[in-house]
């Protein structure tokens, strides 16, 4: 069982939309779409996330963990590249006396993802325009330029977003492969961030569902 999750129900477009709804003590939007496929909306933020995540790993048993969204990006790269996400990084754990970034227990900064060459490989072949990079997650929208500064350049970020770090955790501690593809929806240090954002939005999401489907081989 696979199963793909979203912090937002607009992000989420055909294939992926529809399916049977399956009732859950955390009142997820989640819902069955074959007998091989579950997908979820948990909510933004990582909390949202962490928790989906591990619902459905102990409740749906998956044996693979996807997660899909809209991000901002840290430079030039056109709205609607698709970004396979080699890496997570949580750009808003900060320990006293640890690196910026070092998730407790798992001692490690960035968290790979499992067969980010596979995704890619089966992007560039559908002849969909996409690159790899890390993807750094916080609680954030990224409104402050000198702190979207700080944090491309400490982690080497390639897009920002709010849930991927925290579900490469709970996947790491439960050893479940962790799969992440973005979708560039704006842009840090663009101006109007959130108006390109809400502009873009909907020619991002369909690109997000057909790159999707083929990293998946739907």
């Amino acid at each position: 069982m696979r199963a793909v999750l979203y912090a937002m129900g607009k992000e989420v477009g055909p294939p992926f939309a529809g399916g049977q709804a399956l009732p859950n003590a955390p009142r997820l939007d989640l819902r069955r779409l074959s007998q091989n496929l579950l997908v979820c909306v948990c909510g933004v933020g990582k909390v949202n996330a962490a928790l989906a995540a591990q619902y459905l790993i102990d409740h749906a048993r998956v044996s693979e963990l996807w997660n899909a969204g809209v991000a901002g990006c840290f430079t030039g790269l056109p709205a609607g590249t698709l970004v396979a996400v080699a890496a997570c990084v949580q750009h808003d754990i900060d320990t006293f006396g640890d690196p910026p970034g070092l998730v407790p227990v798992l001692d490690q900064v960035e968290l790979p993802c499992s067969f980010w060459q596979d995704t890619l490989g089966a992007l560039t072949d559908a002849g969909l325009n996409a690159v790899s990079g890390v993807a750094a997650s916080g609680d954030w929208f990224g409104r402050d330029l000198d702190r979207a500064a700080l944090i491309r350049d400490r982690f080497n970020a390639l897009v920002c977003d709010m849930e991927a770090g925290a579900i490469a955790q709970v996947c790491a501690r439960s050893r479940v492969p962790f799969r992440a593809l973005k979708v560039v929806s704006d842009h840090l240090f663009h101006p109007s961030q959130y108006e390109e954002y809400q502009a873009n939005l909907p020619a991002a999401v369909e690109r997000l569902s057909q790159g999707l489907a083929k990293a998946m081989y739907l």
